[in-house]
């Protein structure tokens, strides 16, 4: 961490350094050439699901409206790291200001609660198709589906507003540096020599009510289709049922494994070596982006459909 002011007898720093690969910096551009892909795979994997949403009038229905907000999310996660990592790997550009980095973690951070939400209202959104078939598309409609993007869009920004307002007022007085190529609120933290304990306080309360809620209303959601689905009397039936969940059980555990690793390395990994911080943390911001196109792409016949006929059409042009 570079100095960037002196007051009197204390230091006071507002410049913070990135991390990349440590003993590995020769490598850092080879490095870079997967991570670059997955980058890459996963911001046109979510805009192509965007554009078959919006174009192709068999997908305007609520599950693949929920599909395009998750779309969305993904979008602004793999972009809220992306300039800070292929920064770091690329151009050794480790220097980032007290500003940029308080405004990189809270847009990191709230979407990462938006995509926490988002995969729990696909879970009602589920639950509504299979427990209640008639009136699925009375209860979803296009606008309600809508809104609801649009207001957690708004929660997941403003869980986040409080403590982010709060590390632009604290003083860094600790040197060190950032343990990933792009800045989080507990490595802020960390690094803060003022009175932290609201921000840790908090932290703690909003990924127990924000993240543990989803969470528990996802499992006790699958319950009721669970139930629900063994009292169907056709197994074809119950088959094609549960088929319907099986790419957004898959996006779950794409999302909340690699967080639930991050945070257990960060808890207990305290002597293990930087490399797997830096490796777990790299895998819970881009897994998921990566993932959930091609989950969806893979499992989901409609949207299969919609990409033969895209390419089917362009072979013809």
């Amino acid at each position: 961490m570079m100095m960037s002011t002196l007051p009197s007898t204390n230091l006071s720093f507002s410049t913070f350094l990135l991390t990349g690969f440590p003993g590995l910096e020769w490598a850092h551009h080879w490095i870079s050439l997967p991570i670059f892909i997955g980058y890459l795979v996963a911001l046109l994997g979510n805009a192509t699901i965007l554009h078959l949403v919006r174009t192709d009038p068999s997908l305007h229905q609520p599950m693949y409206y929920f599909l395009a907000i998750l779309a969305v999310t993904d979008f602004g996660l793999c972009m809220s790291t992306l300039p800070s990592v292929l920064g770091v790997l690329w151009f050794d550009a480790q220097m980032v200001g007290l500003v940029p980095c308080v405004l990189q973690q809270h847009f990191l951070h709230s979407f990462s609660f938006m995509e926490s939400a988002v995969l729990f209202a696909m879970a009602l959104d589920r639950l509504v198709a299979i427990r209640f078939p008639l009136r699925y598309a009375s209860v979803l409609t296009g606008p309600r589906v809508a809104l609801s993007g649009v207001l957690l869009g708004m929660r997941s920004a403003a869980i986040t507003a409080a403590p982010s307002l709060y590390l632009l007022k604290f003083d860094y007085c600790r040197p060190g540096a950032l343990s990933h190529a792009y800045c989080l609120h507990q490595d802020m933290i960390r690094l803060a020599c003022s009175d932290t304990h609201f921000n840790r306080l908090y932290g703690l309360c909003i990924i127990m009510l924000a993240m543990g809620s989803d969470v528990l209303f996802i499992l006790l959601s699958y319950t009721i289709i669970f139930r629900t689905v063994l009292a169907i009397a056709s197994a074809g039936e119950r088959l094609k049922a549960l088929n319907t969940c099986v790419s957004h059980i898959l996006a779950v555990l794409c999302f909340y494994v690699p967080v639930l690793g991050l945070s257990i390395v960060h808890r207990f990994g305290h002597h293990t070596s930087p490399l797997v911080h830096i490796l777990m943390g790299t895998v819970s911001v881009l897994f998921p982006p990566l993932m959930n196109p091609v989950i969806y792409s893979i499992k989901t016949q409609q949207i299969r459909r919609a990409i033969l006929k895209v390419v089917s059409l362009g072979k013809i042009q």
